[in-house]
């Protein structure tokens, strides 16, 4: 006998990790408890898809659940992609994972399990947060939110008034992290930092996120010689990954790194709700994570977000802006992805 209880997987598979988590048909989380479990790329696609169906049963029975209750699965991952459900080439994946119809293989593994077809939405990690976040930030209102994520890269999202990402003719819409930034407003005497696309005219990406946290780190030292780091023999990412933790104990050279970073995010925000006009910005990652800064800290980085955006926008975005942060932390792209299947199921 089937029960009568319907609900929808998410599943955010990173290169290291995959993450599972579930909804309702009212959209509520059916647990706010992060199941995590090693993803296993080098081990190779069946390894993968075993365990994403391993880490759904596993799930299903810690909540008293099982296969019947489930009517659709959301998978979260990671870009580049070929087409629709295929792998592109990424530097974080095996190299025989690209070309990899992983909408097909996923598909077939999940109707093993269930006994039956399951439909499977495919969507990009990035934008399944946004939906998630968004969903929480409008509180049954209908308004597009803005999702921006600084952390090792610049994640985005856009997403509708229906809740759904917007993602475009070729799957890559909103990888905004690659937009040019205003450079000649960043009072930097120095070229263009590099940035992993490839790209030669400034990504903001570098600008706002770790990755590019050493060409800041050597630019702001110029101004701050007798700094600690300036003398450390560490080597550069091991600085870098301290400045965090620096600036919630008040160093000015990692709060003026931040800072700068923040003023940064506020100039893209503006681009963006030029280009958008959403209702509701969200400021996601690592930088937000409540167990990681403390209030001040990020109050302070929202606060010059906010105010370097404000000067760029039409007077009645100045009027209405909301910037806020993120809630959901490493949960949001499972959820999302589960949010993502259950809002196809309805067709809107």
């Amino acid at each position: 006998m089937i029960s009568e209880q319907r609900i929808y997987v998410g599943t955010d598979s990173g290169a290291t990790t995959t993450k599972i988590a579930a909804v309702r048909e009212n959209g509520e989380a059916v647990s706010t408890r992060l199941l995590q479990r090693p993803t296993n790329a080098q081990n190779g696609r069946d390894t993968v898809i075993a365990g994403w169906i391993a880490a759904i049963g596993e799930f299903l029975a810690q909540n008293n659940l099982s296969w019947p209750e489930v009517r659709g699965v959301g998978l979260a991952i990671p870009g580049p992609y070929l087409r629709y459900g295929v792998l592109g080439k990424s530097p974080n994946l095996p190299a025989d994972f690209n070309g990899w119809d992983v909408h097909a293989d996923f598909s077939a593994a999940l109707a093993k399990a269930a006994g039956r077809g399951l439909p499977l939405a495919f969507e990009n990690d990035g934008r399944c947060g946004g939906v998630a976040e968004a969903r929480i930030a409008r509180a049954g209102r209908k308004l597009s939110v803005l999702m921006l994520m600084p952390g090792s890269g610049l994640g985005s999202a856009f997403v509708d008034e229906n809740g759904l990402p917007l993602t475009g003719h070729t799957f890559t819409a909103t990888e905004t992290a690659h937009m040019a930034a205003p450079l000649h407003l960043f009072g930097l005497d120095a070229p263009p930092f590099p940035c992993g696309c490839g790209k030669n005219w400034g990504c903001i990406e570098p600008y706002t996120t770790i990755s590019g946290l050493p060409h800041l780190l050597r630019e702001k030292l110029k101004t701050f010689p007798d700094h600690e780091l300036a003398r450390a023999t560490a080597p550069m990412k091991e600085k870098v990954l301290s400045l965090r933790s620096r600036a919630q104990k008040g160093d000015a050279l990692a709060l003026e790194i931040f800072d700068f970073q923040a003023h940064a995010l506020g100039f893209h925000v503006a681009n963006l709700m030029m280009l958008l006009d959403p209702g509701i910005v969200i400021i996601g990652g690592g930088l937000m994570d409540q167990d990681a800064t403390t209030p001040e800290f990020r109050e302070r980085y929202l606060h010059i977000v906010r105010e370097t955006a404000m000067p760029y926008l039409w007077p009645v975005q100045r009027n209405t802006l909301k910037i806020i942060p993120a809630v959901l932390g490493e949960l949001s792209q499972a959820i999302g992805a589960a949010l993502v299947a259950l809002y196809l199921s309805r067709g809107s």
